[in-house]
């Protein structure tokens, strides 16, 4: 499909144009890919470049993302439906929300209509071969889902599957054999067809379980499996929603991710995942067994337990609390990063984290700290927080960053150098840890794995 490029030829480029144009010496494979990873509008214009250049956009195999692609909501369907028709396929990666061209007050025959587009679409020669989908249709109307992701079911690699409603009858015969990242998004499915469509994906490594409903309990038996994510939080009230995740076998999964901020509670239970590394929970509202072992809220029942396989915990805190922090410490005996996170505006009213009494002295006495890097969240200067941090300042031998998130009405050097001071920094155990005071974003909270899906980093919650 031909579209007019906003400006002209850029320079360098075109059969007369001077300059050296060293791109177009590629082979034509070559270039290809180039083009698939350009957005859907940047690699369609690449066939005014140059007649090398012309037939290469339909050779290539199809990026098309419906999302942002027109700028007015009534195109869409015409845009989509050219597009597909001009391009042979086969497809490589294909998005679309069907929000993106409804409008306020659609009939329920209107969205069964827009279910059908898609519908009509997914057949098209241009999506044969897809290797990623990402689809979201409308949960207020019943619509077979499961049956056009079941044409392409051998070749998806990547799907993200949005506001639908799966049917046991249809799931029953799905199986994806070269899939390794599925999402789920307020979807309706039943806990038997979700343990049959995981079951179905021997391949599978990312998992991401968001708002959906229709079951209470996942069981993880899962060879490949290496991160999950579950957020259980969504607003259909009325319907069964998740309560327990159990991590039976998998000896793969390296992270395990509850991404909610607030809301009902869950119960983790971890069997047997050997290679678990990383971990989010919330203080208020995860319940994670190992074992005998149990962390709820600000208790740690470790027992005689340890799991020295977590090097990476972030934490929802709305307590900051030294004590359960030790004992996690206890429990997690190999840990190296810890994020505290506080989905409030600022922490609760808690312990003063006082450690100076002689009672936890002997016990810090024996206290063998392996963070290597904390990073806490809506820090203020407050007794508290102050009492809790300089704790690690004082006695992590290990430590070589903390960073500290304020805010920016407090980003003053005035503000700065009085919490240096408080914090004894100048008396740091570690003579190589450095410490930083920063207003921007610093921590990959659930929002954003949760919106751009990043299950699969070794650490999911640090920016770089």
């Amino acid at each position: 499909m031909e579209m007019e490029m906003a400006a002209g030829d850029p320079p360098g480029v075109g059969e007369d144009g001077g300059g050296v144009d060293g791109i177009s010496n590629l082979p034509d494979d070559l270039l290809g890919e180039i083009i698939t990873l350009l957005p859907t509008k940047d690699g369609a214009r690449t066939q005014i470049l140059a007649s090398r250049w012309r037939h290469l956009w339909r050779s290539s195999p199809l990026n098309l993302d419906c999302r942002g692609l027109v700028k007015r909501r009534i195109q869409l369907h015409g845009v989509v439906s050219r597009i597909l028709t001009s391009h042979p396929g086969p497809g490589r990666r294909f998005w679309v929300d069907i929000y993106d061209f409804m409008r306020i007050g659609n009939t329920v025959d209107e969205l069964l209509q827009m279910n059908a587009t898609v519908d009509q679409w997914l057949r098209s020669a241009a999506l044969c071969n897809l290797q990623e989908l990402g689809v979201s249709l409308s949960c207020h109307v019943v619509y077979p889902m499961a049956l056009y992701i079941s044409r392409l079911s051998t070749t998806l690699r990547v799907a993200t599957i949005a506001s639908c409603n799966f049917h046991d009858s249809t799931v029953q015969g799905l199986r994806f054999p070269q899939l390794k990242q599925l999402a789920l998004e307020s979807v309706r499915i039943s806990e038997c067809s979700l343990h049959h469509m995981i079951a179905g994906c021997p391949a599978l490594e990312c998992l991401l379980i968001n708002c959906s409903f229709g079951f209470r309990c996942i069981r993880i038996n899962s060879l490949s499996l290496r991160s999950i994510g579950v957020h259980v939080n969504c607003p259909e009230y009325n319907e069964l929603k998740l309560e327990e995740l159990v991590i039976e076998n998998a000896p793969c999964i390296e992270r395990l991710l509850h991404l909610d901020q607030s809301g009902d509670n869950l119960h983790i239970s971890v069997i047997s995942a050997p290679k678990l590394e990383t971990l989010r929970y919330l203080s208020n509202f995860t319940k994670i067994s190992f074992g005998s072992a149990v962390i709820q809220g600000l208790c740690v029942d470790i027992l005689t337990a340890v799991v020295r396989t977590v090097k990476i915990l972030a934490v929802d805190m709305h307590v900051l609390s030294l004590d359960t922090v030790i004992k996690l410490m206890g429990f997690f005996p190999c840990l190296e990063k810890l994020y505290i996170e506080c989905s409030f505006h600022s922490f609760q009213s808690g312990p003063t984290n006082v450690w100076r009494l002689r009672k936890k002295q002997n016990r810090i006495r024996y206290l063998d700290i392996p963070l290597k890097t904390i990073v806490l969240e809506q820090y203020q200067g407050t007794k508290s927080q102050v009492s809790f941090l300089t704790f690690f300042v004082l006695h992590a031998r290990l430590l070589e960053v903390m960073t500290l998130g304020i805010r920016t009405t407090d980003n003053s050097e005035e503000f700065l150098a009085e919490q240096r001071r408080k914090l004894q920094l100048e008396n740091r155990v570690s003579t190589d840890a450095r410490f930083y005071f920063t207003t921007d974003r610093y921590i990959r909270n659930y929002w954003y794995i949760n919106y751009f899906r990043k299950l699969d980093l070794t650490d999911p919650f640090a920016f770089t």
